[in-house]
């Protein structure tokens, strides 16, 4: 049965979102020259596990004008534009991807990974969307959470977790350029 990873970008004190909605705190250049090699290869190592992505609307309006034309981001970028793409939304009528094919809208986005699950293939990834996985927390449908801690504190924000959450560690790894992947399994 596939599983549903979400991945957040957070500081140290749990925040994935500052003040203004943004992510200011990443300071990391995984795929440029001076990349950690042990990063990306983890990075590349985690895109190559999945093979479709969850999107909340406004992850989804942040991304699609500049993830399809990304030619920055190397063999990173080009898997994942190629990656099946849902936008959960109740607004868009369509979520198109540059040149690369339009993201699939989904007004019941647990019932779409419901379904998701029971299909054959890699793992689905929710992308950021903080509303989205709370809700998807609340269902019982997530799978793993995996955190790229950047070396930063907020104070404000919004926190990864809105509410208690079982969880199991599954990984700690600390990379050379300050960040700290943290894995866990979300227990039900």
């Amino acid at each position: 049965m596939r599983r549903l990873v979400v991945q957040q970008w957070v500081t140290v004190d749990n925040i994935a979102a500052e003040e203004d909605g943004g992510l200011g705190f990443v300071s990391v250049e995984p795929f440029s020259e001076k990349s950690d090699p042990a990063f990306k290869a983890s990075v590349m190592g985690f895109i190559d596990s999945v093979d479709t992505m969850i999107l909340g609307a406004n992850t989804y309006a942040q991304s699609k004008d500049y993830w399809p034309h990304a030619e920055d981001q190397g063999e990173y970028g080009k898997k994942l534009n190629s990656l099946t793409k849902f936008v959960a939304s109740s607004k868009l009528d369509d979520a198109p991807w540059g040149d690369f094919p339009a993201a699939t809208v989904t007004r019941d986005p647990a019932a779409t990974i419901r379904e998701l699950k029971e299909q054959s293939g890699k793992d689905i990834w929710l992308w950021g969307s903080l509303t989205l996985m709370h809700s998807l927390l609340a269902d019982g449908l997530v799978d793993e959470v995996r955190q790229l801690v950047c070396p930063v504190t907020r104070g404000k924000g919004t926190r990864v977790f809105a509410d208690r959450q079982d969880l199991k560690a599954i990984e700690a790894t600390l990379f050379d350029n300050g960040l700290t992947l943290l894995r866990h399994e979300v227990t039900k």
